[in-house]
């Protein structure tokens, strides 16, 4: 299945690139003229739910704001549930567990504009951690922001605001061989 997604961005003078993500999605960024790029998003095998990935964005900076853990060691993102695991050395409590909840929550609640900025990879080394991303990523490297909480780099699909986002809500949290797991979902979702 192709959707295609006509953006307008003035771009370096780039012709036509890859760019292949462990979320089993491939792009092709298409350059047409200085203001327009065409990106087609190719679905490999999962139901992929833009929702929920930009919810797992913004949980993973209230993780590292609250925690000082960085983002997600591990993920596995779906329509339905998803989890995510941070390197945190002890369980987290049930008043932790409800203040990410509350968090994730406002943040979404402030209508933030979800946007996308592409910089060149040496640029990126300097701003991000790159080491989730492909080393055949290429010269340019893609960053999502979310409003002024959340920027990194990805090539996922993501909502254009987060109210498209339903309420967030943690079903489960536990602790095993070093890590926090997280199972989360979107209201909304059945």
């Amino acid at each position: 299945m192709f959707i295609s997604k006509v953006l307008n961005r003035a771009f370096l003078a780039l012709t036509t690139f890859r760019i292949i993500n462990s979320l089993r999605y491939e792009f092709q960024i298409i350059i047409f003229a200085p203001n327009f790029i065409a990106m087609d998003f190719q679905e490999n095998s999962k139901t992929y739910y833009a929702p929920m990935h930009t919810a797992e964005h913004i949980l993973n900076q209230t993780m590292d704001r609250m925690f000082g853990c960085g983002r997600s060691c591990n993920s596995h993102i779906e329509r339905k549930k998803s989890k995510c695991d941070y390197p945190i050395n002890r369980e987290l409590t049930q008043q932790e567990i409800s203040s990410i909840e509350i968090k994730v929550n406002e943040v979404i609640q402030q209508k933030l504009e979800v946007t996308e900025d592409f910089i060149n990879l040496e640029q990126a080394r300097k701003e991000f951690n790159l080491s989730k991303l492909p080393e055949d990523s290429g010269e340019t490297i893609r960053i999502v922001r979310v409003g002024d909480y959340d920027a990194c780099p990805c090539s996922g699909v993501h909502v254009e605001n987060t109210s498209e986002i339903p309420p967030f809500f943690i079903a489960s949290a536990s602790f095993e061989n070093g890590a926090v797991r997280l199972r989360f979902k979107l209201s909304s979702v059945n």
